[in-house]
């Protein structure tokens, strides 16, 4: 179980992983529309104290064990995606949370299992697939089922697994997990700070970049480059054209240079200044940051304002509906645990 779900999360972050514009600060990249924020969690009892020596066995789920090395290994994951450790004041929380997790999955496996939920072989092949396409190459797929101690039936064989989990769950919770639009309504009303968005430009850019350490000449080479690109710019060259062709911004080139919408306090100081201070439809002079030489056009403004609900119902729908679908599993996981019989060893 917990090996398709470590591969499936090095696939994810090895999909999201992107090159940061060029032009973008430490603080954020790309802007996105508010969305609704959960509460702070309530403060939490203290975890029962995990042992320092875990035993063979950590738990059972209906005769079924559940390892140290499995727990270890989920709790290793988490830190490898947290990019640290768990912190040792956190740690029977964090542990017991997992484990949590682990009988929740084991519970759910079972039950998929004894209700003989099909999945045909297409899925399973589909998202073979899908996963293998993340990977650069076969090779590279093939070195990390090696290094997570995996053959490839046994992922087919997790991936059933989860997909029959998937079934069953939508077959269980997905109707009583709808949401109405008076709901999607009655949630906008009454949380209004988090659909108020902030003074936004969208704007495009070409980059000639300056290396780190780059000498005076490099520098001013770089500079008269990016001037001859802007006087084609000012001579009525295509901006989206002459960005694919000359910006060394690897983000946004092949865009036509597009950085979407950006609000303040996300691009570097200078890039900045001229985004905000050019009116629409305009291009900036030579505009110079860190990273080199831009020439910046805006292509619109967006003054502060309060997002209409018809602008983000979907993205509310979405979220209740994922809040609605995570505590009816939590009441049909209680349901299994109620009846089967769940024994924690540490």
């Amino acid at each position: 179980m917990t090996r398709v779900l470590t591969l499936v999360v090095l696939v994810a972050l090895a999909a999201c992983s992107r090159s940061t514009p060029a032009v973008a600060s430490s603080e954020s990249a790309a802007p996105a529309p508010a969305a609704p924020a959960q509460a702070a969690p309530a403060a939490q009892a203290a975890a029962k104290p995990v042992p320092a020596e875990l035993p063979d066995v950590v738990a059972r789920v209906n005769g079924q064990t559940i390892s140290a090395g499995d727990l270890q290994q989920a709790v290793g994951e988490l830190e490898a995606r947290a990019g640290q450790g768990v912190p040792p004041d956190q740690r029977d929380r964090i542990v017991r949370g997992v484990l949590d997790q682990l009988i929740a999955y084991r519970l759910l496996a079972q039950e998929s299992a004894a209700r003989r939920i099909a999945v045909p072989d297409a899925d399973v092949d589909a998202r073979i697939a899908q996963i293998r396409s993340q990977f650069p190459s076969e090779q590279q797929f093939t070195q990390t089922l090696t290094q997570r101690k995996m053959t490839l039936e046994g992922l087919r064989t997790d991936i059933r697994e989860g997909l029959q989990i998937d079934k069953m769950l939508d077959a269980e919770v997905a109707a009583r997990a709808a949401v109405t639009p008076e709901q999607v309504s009655d949630f906008y009303a009454k949380n209004p700070a988090e659909f108020q968005q902030a003074e936004r430009v969208h704007a495009s850019h070409i980059l000639i970049r300056v290396a780190d350490g780059a000498d005076a000449a490099a520098k001013d080479q770089a500079r008269a480059r990016a001037a001859d690109v802007l006087q084609q710019v000012k001579a009525g060259g295509d901006f989206a054209a002459l960005a694919k062709e000359h910006s060394q911004d690897p983000g946004s080139a092949p865009k036509g240079g597009d950085l979407g919408f950006f609000d303040r306090g996300q691009m570097v100081g200078p890039f900045e200044q001229a985004a905000f201070s050019v009116a629409p439809g305009l291009t900036s002079e030579l505009v110079e940051t860190q990273f080199g030489f831009h020439i910046v056009k805006v292509l619109e403004k967006q003054s502060a304002r309060a997002i209409p609900l018809e602008e983000v119902r979907a993205q509310v729908e979405q979220y209740l509906q994922g809040q609605n679908r995570e505590r009816e599993t939590q009441a049909f996981i209680e349901s299994l645990k109620s009846k089967g019989k769940v024994d924690i060893l540490i």
